[in-house]
């Protein structure tokens, strides 16, 4: 069997060798990728005669899927698989794997990060300092005492409730399947008018799907506080960002802390959002941090071997 790795995975090369090592005495070969590709010419070529394909965040579009006969599996370093062609890969019943899990950590401290960021004035006060300026109109907010509302109480959810929790505040949740987890983490599951209505922090914890693609819009929006933060380190396109940002400038809501945007980093410079005041944005990095990259390799290529042994795990549901 022949498996490809198409893209890097954040860790050293040494290290992907040694985690291929298994799979390579097993019979199986194994060739790597040290730079990403978006070209569907360049993808084909490198998963040219592979039973295996992994890859990280990249896409992996249908013309790249019909162009490998030979394929049976792909291993998807990331826990959102929105980037892969999968209406192909059910058709040709090709096995989807993905690393749920391993940036929990990561994107839930990230998102506490940002509220922070955005209720104390993180950068403005960096600016004023900078700019030889001083502390005048930068008084800020503390979590302690506040309610934060959590949309979406799954793994990611849940952890940064706990972190708000430790901080001193109510923590809603909603999802629509309460999690028990999330209950016994001391959330409070409310439905999704009352967490909105109620929420000095709203933070969205939602897979990209048909069902949630834009749906916290324009009414979900005006359902928030005039003087609540809100906080995306999800999917950028679960988000009418449009509609957001004007909520933003218009001060019906008070500030914003965003990971994600419509379409990856680099942001046209004509993005609303980036005209938006009270906003703290990041390029999509809740999930990168050193040790999420070496968990997530770790899994990826246990998801390969599992696989090749007939025992998979962590399958997609398509």
């Amino acid at each position: 069997m022949h498996i490809a790795l198409l893209e890097p995975l954040g860790i050293s090369a040494e290290r992907v060798q040694e985690l291929a090592r298994p799979l390579m005495e097993a019979g199986h070969s194994f060739t790597s990728f040290d730079t990403k590709t978006t070209d569907p010419a360049e993808l084909t070529r490198r998963a040219a005669g592979a039973e295996v394909v992994m890859i990280a965040n990249n896409p992996l579009p249908a013309e790249v899927i019909r162009a490998l006969p030979d394929l049976k599996m792909i291993a998807v370093a990331f826990t959102g698989i929105d980037h892969v062609a999968l209406d192909v890969c059910r058709e040709r019943g090709i096995t989807v794997c993905n690393c749920a899990g391993y940036s929990d950590v990561a994107v839930a401290e990230l998102t506490v990060g940002l509220a922070i960021d955005v209720l104390r004035q993180v950068a403005a006060g960096d600016a004023a300092v900078r700019g030889c300026g001083t502390n005048a109109g930068l008084t800020g907010r503390e979590i302690a005492g506040k309610t934060v509302g959590i949309v979406g109480t799954g793994h990611i959810g849940t952890r940064a409730g706990r972190l708000f929790s430790a901080f001193g505040a109510r923590v809603l949740g909603y999802a629509r399947h309460e999690n028990p987890e999330a209950t016994a983490a001391g959330i409070e599951h409310v439905d999704l008018e009352t967490l909105l209505h109620e929420s000095d922090i709203v933070s969205l914890h939602l897979p990209l799907n048909d069902a949630t693609r834009k749906s916290f819009d324009a009414d979900k929006i005006a359902q928030m506080k005039p003087d609540a933060v809100f906080i995306n380190c999800a999917r950028g396109a679960i988000v009418g960002n449009d509609a957001l940002a004007q909520a933003l400038t218009e001060g019906r809501i008070a500030g914003a802390g965003i990971d994600v945007f419509d379409a990856e980093p680099p942001i046209d410079a004509d993005y609303a959002l980036l005209k938006a005041p009270n906003t703290i944005f990041t390029p999509h990095v809740a999930f990168l941090t050193e040790e999420a990259m070496a968990r997530r390799a770790v899994i990826e290529f246990g998801n390969v071997s599992a696989w090749a042994a007939g025992t998979p795990e962590n399958v997609c549901p398509l």
